[in-house]
């Protein structure tokens, strides 16, 4: 197996000695990387290693203690999936239970025996890589690969429950291909889903920022999340990804707006504090993308969520 293909474990433990012992027990199978401290591994994780896929965290650290770290960790929806293994010399119940508690999935207790590390590190190995194939596809659109609906939805109300504590505004776009429905009657069904393909792809890859996130909605409609992003901001990613498109220059001679495909986008922004649900930025966004259709379509349209603070 490459270095690549091996599954990674983080090691979070202050003691070097430690360190050690588990980086030799493990090596020969997976790939390790350290963190000293709960610091370390936090801003390891931030902005998440895709690569990490189980983390060996010491209890007793200086500073932050292991269950500190463990309780951001499963509070943050790009870590909370990473199964942790706690790292202890201590054998009282209670504090088990609390780890188990927090989010915790095992106990390593020191000193090390071999054997046992290596059979509950395989188990939870295993045991994450089939939960991250699950996931993967309940997740991803079958046709374009990209995100689908449910993950825009999850992805989206956490970010929109974090608003208030981050004080950050949060962007959305709601974006359709114009004048599909032409499209797919004139050059087929097939013709049309290899287009929504092409289109996801481009707008997946004209995303760079790992925070945003870019789903199918449904039929034509994406969908694009900016946290962290005012108005000016959105309105900015909401243009570049109507020139990624149009510069794809996919023949559409049954356009009104274009003789290639283009899009429509509406874009709205929220901001702390907020008196509203989410629903409403969602509907904010979809009433731009109806303006943008209404004033000809291919053009971005952004409306303000007026009613917060």
């Amino acid at each position: 197996m490459t270095e690549q293909k091996r599954p990674t474990i983080l090691i979070v433990d202050d003691e070097k000695s430690n360190i050690d012992v588990l980086v030799n027990l493990l090596n020969g199978e997976y790939r390790t990387v350290v963190a000293k401290n709960g610091e370390q591994a936090l801003k390891r994780l931030n902005p998440i290693d895709d690569d990490i896929d189980l983390i060996l965290l010491d209890i007793l650290m200086p500073e932050m203690d292991g269950y500190e770290v463990c309780r951001r960790i499963k509070k943050n929806i790009d870590t909370r999936g990473i199964p942790v293994i706690f790292i202890t010399a201590l054998g009282e119940m209670e504090n088990e239970t609390a780890g188990f508690e927090i989010g915790a999935v095992d106990y390593i207790t020191k000193p090390f025996k071999p054997p046992i590390v290596r059979a509950r590190v395989r188990t939870h190995i295993e045991l994450k890589l089939s939960r991250d194939l699950c996931e993967a596809m309940a997740w991803e659109d079958s046709l374009t690969g990209i995100p689908n609906r449910r993950r825009f939805e999850e992805f989206f109300e956490f970010h929109w429950n974090s608003i208030g504590r981050r004080k950050t505004p949060l962007s959305l776009i709601l974006m359709d291909i114009d004048y599909f429905k032409l499209y797919n009657d004139n050059y087929g069904h097939g013709t049309g889903d290899e287009c929504l393909k092409t289109v996801a792809c481009a707008l997946k890859n004209a995303m760079p920022r790992t925070l945003d996130l870019v789903a199918r909605y449904g039929g034509e409609e994406f969908v694009c999340v900016l946290p962290d992003t005012d108005s000016d901001g959105g309105i900015t990613v909401a243009n570049r990804l109507l020139d990624v498109v149009r510069n794809l220059k996919i023949t559409h001679e049954f356009s009104v707006a274009a003789e290639h495909i283009t899009m429509s986008a509406g874009v709205s922004t929220v901001k702390a504090p907020i008196t509203i649900n989410s629903g409403t930025l969602v509907e904010t966004a979809d009433l731009a993308l109806y303006e943008a259709k209404a004033q000809g379509r291919n053009r971005t349209v952004f409306l303000p969520c007026y009613i917060y603070g």
